[in-house]
């Protein structure tokens, strides 16, 4: 049994990854500040002596006695991120430099929860962890595209000058139960949008690509990077390599959904990356790890989920 700290615990990915280690027999601090994450996603776990859920901001220090450190701790969606951008870039950074000093007085093992993000609008296709991206520093998405490029920085500098054992996992797009039904994600969006038989809304033509990672998938590779040799530390890409365009997702949630939304379009936002697909390469090579959950078999376990919603 591992003392395993999960900040961001009862976030979208965070609670699918306390319940995947509670099932391990591990013992679980959840710490999270409740910006994005809820309670109630982790309620269900709350009645076991293992599990234990503080409220607790990261971007404050934290002393406690672990083992391991996963740091999910950050808001993911633009609109949750740029609703206060300084507070994103904090979490970010104050939040790596606060669970990196625990790590390195508890001689922890510690995982940052990187994103595809730090690829930004990428000339590199599809999208190698050797790539060093096309960000815009000063744009309204660098509050979190170079808040977790700053925090990847800190963890590889504490590698170098404290040995401190890290793992980095750049996460791309991930759907599945438990994302907030306003969180402004496109799958979200449209299977909300799809099952309220509104409008789904497409910025752009739809023609920009994204690839899809079941949150199963997801949390079972940053399990196996977390238990990977100290040697390995990453960066690598977590994510699914099928790609599809934003249209193509609306035009197979409506007709799952049995929806009749009309697709309406509006104007791409600033900074929004063209495509999007990760090389796995690394990950398949390194964690023998690849996604099992096709697109189609995901959608329809969230789109359950998102109907549950409506009826309680």
């Amino acid at each position: 049994m591992k003392r395993i700290l999960i900040t961001g615990g009862a976030g979208f990915i965070g609670s699918h990854l306390c319940e995947r280690l509670m099932a391990e027999n591990h013992e679980i601090l959840c710490v999270d500040n409740y910006f994005t994450g809820r309670r109630h996603n982790v309620a269900h776990l709350m009645s076991q002596a293992s599990f234990e859920l503080m409220r607790h901001d990261v971007t404050f220090p934290l002393y406690v006695e672990t083992d391991e450190i996963y740091n999910l701790a950050c808001p993911a969606s633009p609109m949750h991120y740029q609703f206060d951008p300084v507070q994103t870039t904090k979490t970010s950074v104050h939040g790596a430099i606060n669970m990196l000093g625990l790590a390195k007085r508890t001689r922890s093992k510690i995982l940052q929860a990187s994103t595809s993000e730090v690829y930004g609008d990428p000339d590199v296709h599809p999208q190698v962890e050797g790539y060093n991206g096309n960000v815009n520093p000063i744009g309204p998405r660098a509050c979190y595209d170079e808040g977790k490029r700053c925090a990847e920085t800190l963890f590889f500098d504490y590698h170098r000058q404290h040995n401190l054992r890290i793992k980095v996992g750049r996460i791309f797009n991930t759907y599945g139960p438990r994302m907030l039904p306003n969180d402004g994600r496109v799958v979200s969006n449209f299977i909300v949008q799809a099952l309220n038989g509104d409008d789904i809304t497409i910025y752009g033509d739809g023609s920009q690509t994204r690839s899809f990672c079941y949150v199963d998938d997801l949390v079972d590779a940053l399990i196996r990077l977390m238990g990977s040799a100290d040697a390995f530390t990453g960066p690598v890409n977590l994510g699914n390599p099928s790609e599809a365009t934003i249209l193509e997702l609306a035009e197979l949630i409506i007709k799952m959904t049995k929806s009749r939304s009309k697709i309406v379009n509006k104007a791409l936002p600033q900074d929004d990356p063209v495509r999007r697909r990760p090389d796995i390469s690394l990950a398949k090579e390194a964690l023998d790890w690849e996604p099992q959950v096709c697109l189609e078999h995901g959608l329809e376990k969230t789109v359950h989920y998102f109907k549950s919603l409506a009826t309680t």
